[in-house]
């Protein structure tokens, strides 16, 4: 009898998709495209040369760039090997790109070309044994084939700095040294640093493989899908866009950032099914496609079968507009963090009228398979309509924070996850996001959510924008203090 084993690796998914959906592209980027067979041999060379380098399971390399192909085929090296993956915001300064990397200690690093100035103004302050330039645009055109093995040993700068394609060229053909196990760690991710300095997320290979499917389960994409993605791969959001698609070998077609009329362009042009976007790109989206007199039948837009928007709060004047823009497509609001991903408010949910749709939209909809919530004030459990933290127990969680068992200890309590967000359960079991935490304004002794004072502001039609905080108070403790973009006089 088979051994059905429930316990996976995300190399299974790189390497099933090697096999069964071998011609299918994993990547797209740059008009360059990888298929799910070349990524599998590409990645299984770069963890072999790596090997020869001396890295072994559980090493650690940081991936320093901008959305690429090169930029997958790392993700995927790791994913096969068992090496560890961290990814660099490069939108951060030196200083905090160098505490990362510090952090982390990296045997090796992967860097745009780009980014190489920085690279080199740390870099004194550095222990890295080996670092790759990754030249742009990257990627391999399409139909070209692996390259052969060679004898000779990739160049080196005078710099000391290795060309990655080069470097994967040394190994093409070489078998996998070491493969990964469900209990390895994937990646380190770290946090924005909004509530502090950036803490690195661990994030294990058998929770990613859940979270892959997870994902996959909530688009319900498959392997004639094609995700496009402009917000960058170095965040825990666009890595589970395309690991959902991966998931049932699917195609990632990759943008190096968000840019409206190359989104409006490539769509069509790339055969895009999903689109994942912050609510403010999608208004940015909205705003691009009435400029150009772009919606009707056909539109760029037609094709597209699924919208996701996550990241932040999105307002009900947009959402209104896209679901009008784009009546065809499905919906999709995504709620959850680095550490854990949470909920989700399916597709049918936003469509149809009558009584209780507003609520609904204005969710995040119910919790994923397999996830457990809880919204608690005080160690007690609330009843619904009243809000608290909450706390989320998921088989897509994270292991804790890398070299902090302070922060870890705090936020992993019995098995549930602390969000840090505040939020309330509906009479329909339906998750409302109230507040941050920390951002709670306590005004003479009453609680005041800032999100629910922006939302209430946001829909005066001489609000463009708005952000609500705290300020000091000598009667009332904090006073509510908003702060108004204007819409334009027309």
């Amino acid at each position: 009898m088979a051994d059905h084993r429930t316990d996976h690796c995300l190399g299974d998914i790189v390497r099933r998709n090697a096999e069964r959906f071998a011609d299918v592209p994993a990547y797209r980027a740059h008009g360059d495209s990888i298929t799910h067979h070349e990524l599998y041999c590409r990645a299984t060379a770069l963890a072999a040369a790596l090997a020869a380098a001396g890295l072994r399971r559980a090493d650690r390399i940081a991936l320093f760039g901008r959305n690429s192909i090169a930029f997958g085929e790392v993700l995927a090296a790791g994913q096969l090997s068992g090496i560890i993956v961290t990814t660099v915001n490069f939108r951060l300064a030196p200083p905090e790109i160098a505490q990362i990397l510090a952090e982390s200690r990296p045997r090796a690093l992967f860097v745009d070309a780009e980014f190489l100035p920085v690279v080199e103004a740390i870099r004194a302050d550095l222990d890295l044994e080996l670092i790759f330039r990754i030249d742009a645009p990257p990627g391999r055109s399409s139909g070209s084939p692996v390259p052969v093995a060679t004898e000779s040993s990739p160049d080196v700068t005078s710099a000391g700095i290795v060309d990655y394609k080069e470097f994967v060229a040394s190994a093409a053909g070489a078998d996998l040294p070491f493969a990964a196990r469900p209990d390895d760690i994937a990646c380190l991710i770290f946090t924005s640093g909004t509530t502090g300095r950036p803490k690195g997320v661990i994030l294990g290979q058998r929770e990613l493989f859940a979270g892959a499917h997870m994902m996959n389960v909530e688009m319900r994409t498959g392997s004639d899908d094609r995700i496009l993605l402009t917000m960058p791969l170095f965040h825990i959001g666009a890595m589970a866009m395309a690991l959902g698609v991966h998931a049932r070998g699917g195609t990632a077609v990759l943008h190096p950032q968000f840019d409206p009329a190359a989104v409006l362009a490539d769509v069509p042009t790339e055969q895009v099914t999903v689109l994942h976007l912050a609510p403010v790109m999608l208004q940015a989206l909205l705003t691009e496609a009435a400029s150009m007199a772009l919606f009707g039948t056909p539109g760029p837009l037609s094709g597209v079968r699924t919208v996701v928007y996550s990241a932040a709060p999105i307002t009900a004047t947009t959402l209104r507009a896209a679901l009008a823009a784009m009546p065809d497509a499905g919906f999709l609001n995504l709620y959850g963090q680095t550490e854990v991903m949470t909920s989700g408010l399916p597709r049918e949910l936003h469509r149809g009228d009558g009584p209780g749709r507003d609520r609904r939209l204005a969710s995040v909809g119910h919790p994923f398979p397999d996830t457990d919530i809880r919204i608690v004030d005080d160690d007690r459990d609330c009843p619904p309509g009243i809000p608290g933290e909450i706390l989320v127990a998921s088989p897509a969680m994270f292991r804790g924070y890398w070299n902090d068992s302070a922060a870890t200890t705090a936020t992993l309590v019995d098995g549930w996850c602390h969000t840090g967000d505040i939020g309330l359960v509906d009479e329909e079991g339906l998750l409302h996001l109230v507040d941050r935490k920390k951002d709670v304004i306590i005004s003479g002794g009453e609680n005041v959510y800032s999100l629910e004072v922006e939302d209430a502001l946001a829909t005066h039609p001489a609000v463009a924008r708005c952000a609500v905080v705290g300020i000091p108070d000598e009667r009332f403790g904090e006073a509510v203090c908003a702060v108004v973009e204007l819409t334009p006089r027309r």
